[in-house]
């Protein structure tokens, strides 16, 4: 991980996400450290995201958990801090009843003393991000979502749009990387649809898909650890796909998510009930 971070920076990427959970904070810091020390950035040309967990969702327990975050990371501040989740949970895994307004307010305590620049959120649907729009005294930039060519999240992505929240794009390539599924959904990186598209722009099926998200107004954050796919996924700012090539790509919807969540399936606050 800590050769990747610094591979992608060396290629160009200036968005780096991360988040507890992943328990690569450290080693996320260390390529970010390896790279100022280097001269290939300065800190303020990065941008870092990392997320607060389920466990830390207590008003009094938000600013806590990012500066743990942020000696992980070795950083004085993040550029953006999402509720990485709209459910509270509390060490043991056990659900916990905390109203994700009082974890915002936490959040915007923590903006409030400069140790994120921004907030949002993360796999919030969009009722509970108009909640959060309607009670909030810092309004949510983000909200990071799954999006893909079998999940495509129109209705989603759309009102974060009316509303001015941007959209983060995890999982962008779906079902076309294994998840160790039988009978995933196409696309598949060979699917003619997509090839056609590529011959036409000299470019890998994967770059479409990336280029895809980008035209539809979202920021896709690919995941690679392999220093040839790390440059490839970053090489698709010299071309833009038309309305026709996006709505192909959207047929491929099945509203089928790669990530879903089951165990908090009961959750009064599980997110995906809902678009």
């Amino acid at each position: 991980m800590r050769q990747a971070v610094y591979w992608a920076i060396e290629a160009g990427y200036r968005h780096i996400d991360t988040a507890e959970l992943y328990g690569n904070e450290v080693e996320v810091g260390q390529g970010i450290a390896d790279a100022i020390k280097n001269g290939l950035v300065m800190r303020e040309e990065l941008f870092v995201t990392t997320k607060l967990w389920n466990n830390h969702h207590n008003r009094d327990i938000v600013i806590p958990a990012l500066q743990d975050s942020l000696k992980r990371l070795g950083l004085d501040y993040v550029d953006l801090y999402l509720i990485h989740t709209p459910i509270a949970q509390k060490s043991d895994g056990q659900y916990e009843d905390i109203d994700y307004l009082e974890t915002w307010r936490g959040m915007e305590a923590a903006q409030k003393l400069g140790l994120t620049k921004s907030i949002g959120v993360s796999n919030f649907n969009s009722e509970q991000l108009g909640r959060i729009l309607s009670n909030c005294e810092i309004k949510p930039v983000v909200n990071e979502i799954e999006v893909n060519p079998t999940l495509t999240q129109v209705p989603l992505v759309s009102y974060c749009r009316s509303v001015g929240v941007e959209v983060m794009s995890y999982s962008p390539f779906g079902f076309m990387v294994s998840r160790n599924k039988l009978d995933t959904p196409p696309p598949k990186f060979d699917d003619p649809d997509l090839v056609k598209i590529a011959q036409k722009y000299g470019k890998s099926t994967s770059q479409i898909v990336l280029r895809y998200l980008i035209d539809r107004g979202t920021i896709p954050i690919p995941k690679s650890t392999n220093k040839e796919r790390i440059k490839k996924n970053i090489d698709i700012f010299d071309f833009q796909l038309n309305e026709d090539e996006v709505a192909t790509i959207n047929k491929f919807n099945k509203n089928q998510r790669v990530i879903e969540f089951d165990d908090w399936k009961n959750h009064p606050n599980y997110p995906f009930h809902k678009p």
